[in-house]
């Protein structure tokens, strides 16, 4: 807004109709290049607070854009008419902001003049005299009249500009958010001779504004509720699943130990955390569980379900278990569930007194064996995936390892975007790496390296085992 005005100031030459003209007609193909992208971007019956959002911003854009198509017509057509005058066509319905009202206060005089839109915005009687400035908070509701009182005394005392926003009751109750911009124009001395302002009804703009930040707060909202829950199933998982870093020892079957390593690596996205998990456990004979697996779902629930299935698998293979009957128990137990759950599991049992390795399989990645620089995968037994058919049975199938053999077991996903044979294929392609490592963790952190410090979507399980003599 210009500076204060001076009384004997010139009258503001109007703008040349073709220039305005070209204005309006650029506004209105803006107009339309917005709606088209509106319909574009539109969902088939979506209602995440995102679409919401996206919605009223397109909405609240498209509103400004017909207020604005509107006000360079009027600056095309010339002054607002006074009360005394006819009034020009009202605003087209569902405009977020009315034509501007104008109005000047006379200090002098104390006379008042109001255009007839200022009537309309103020929901006065053309009829009435216009309010002097001592009246005009009597429109204004109790807790905004302060600041129209403080806005009014800067203008007049010390000759600021007026620019903010406050309330007003209308006829009937009906409450209403008006702008009000003015200036002091000044006498030939200097001191204030009269105020004039002009003023706009925003209430639809102010609604279409909230619409738009309470959308965007409900999607704060959702995200921040999916990020907490997402942080507490990884913190639940991560207090279920063991950490071993260096060797797992064997102290009833005399020197023989297996060095042992794992990871678990979560996905990077939103998604909530999955139930992959993994184990390792000396049973009471000498030998030792190794296990990976997953089960259906996210979140939290799917976390307390992976609890109790660890606990079933231990439980069992501490009672003697062999791999293919312990995956059929754990099959029995997940399909008599409440919540009945898919999943899939590798259960291997390891002998060091043979350095036999007896393992079953349910519908999960067959473990990698690697071996004087190369690998292969294992050939696996018959299984299915758990919870799959009802009174399944799983087949067994033994392996004999060697002093420096590496054995990595894993859950899908761990190669982020190959399931598989080719996520198979990509981790044998590890083979001389892993040769020239000394220890079991050496070897996890050469696959953490390779496929885990990207961006992946899923969650993943990696565990190695080394038989060091």
């Amino acid at each position: 807004m210009p500076s204060h005005l001076s009384a004997d100031r010139p009258a503001a030459q109007p703008p040349r109709r073709g220039s305005v003209d070209a204005l309006i007609s650029q506004t209105r193909r803006l107009k339309g290049d917005v709606d088209a992208v509106r319909r574009d971007a539109e969902g088939e019956g979506a209602d995440h607070p995102r679409e919401r959002w996206q919605r009223a911003l397109y909405d609240l854009a498209l509103h400004q854009l017909n207020d604005l198509d509107e006000h360079l017509a009027q600056l095309r057509d010339g002054p607002l008419p006074t009360a005394a005058e006819p009034e020009p066509a009202a605003a087209a319905p569902g405009s977020l902001l009315s034509r501007v009202g104008s109005a000047e206060w006379n200090l002098l005089t104390d006379e008042a003049s109001w255009s007839g839109e200022l009537y309309r915005i103020l929901g006065r009687d053309p009829a009435a005299p216009p309010l002097t400035l001592d009246e005009l908070p009597s429109l204004v509701v109790d807790e905004d009249r302060p600041k129209l009182t403080a806005m009014v005394t800067d203008c007049l005392v010390d000759a600021r500009p007026i620019d903010g926003e406050f309330r007003i009751t209308r006829r009937g109750g009906d409450v209403r958010t008006v702008h009000m911009m003015g200036e002091p124009v000044l006498d030939t001395d200097g001191s204030t001779a009269s105020m004039w302002a002009v003023l706009r009804d925003v209430s639809e703009l102010r609604r279409s504004q909230r619409a738009v930040s309470e959308t965007r707060d409900s999607l704060h909202h959702r995200q921040g509720a999916a990020r907490s829950e997402q942080r507490l199933a990884v913190e639940l998982q991560e207090a279920v699943l063991p950490q071993w870093r260096g060797s797992l020892r064997l102290p009833h079957r005399g020197p023989r130990t297996l060095d042992l390593a794992s990871h678990h690596l979560p996905a990077s996205t939103n998604t909530l955390i999955g139930g992959d998990w993994y184990d390792a456990l000396e049973l009471t004979d000498g030998e030792t569980l190794l296990s990976v697996g997953d089960l259906t779902g996210q979140g939290v629930g799917v976390t307390s379900n992976m609890t109790m299935l660890l606990g079933a698998v231990r439980g069992m293979a501490m009672a003697g278990a062999q791999p293919g009957q312990l995956l059929a128990w754990l099959n029995q137990l997940l399909d008599a569930t409440v919540q009945p759950a898919l999943g899939s599991a590798v259960c291997c049992r390891y002998r060091p007194a043979t350095r036999t390795l007896v393992w079953a399989q349910a519908g999960h990645p067959a473990p990698l064996l690697f071996r004087d620089g190369t690998g292969r995968v294992l050939n696996a037994p018959d299984g299915v995936l758990l919870g799959a058919t009802s009174g399944a049975v799983y087949g067994q199938t033994e392996e004999t390892l060697e002093v420096g053999d590496l054995l990595l077991l894993h859950t899908d996903g761990l190669v982020p975007g190959h399931t598989g044979s080719a996520a198979a294929q990509l981790l044998l392609g590890l083979a001389p790496r892993l040769a020239a490592n000394r220890t079991a963790e050496d070897c996890v952190r050469t696959v953490v390296q390779e496929f885990g410090e990207g961006a992946r979507e899923d969650n993943a399980c990696v565990l190695m085992a080394k038989v060091t003599s």
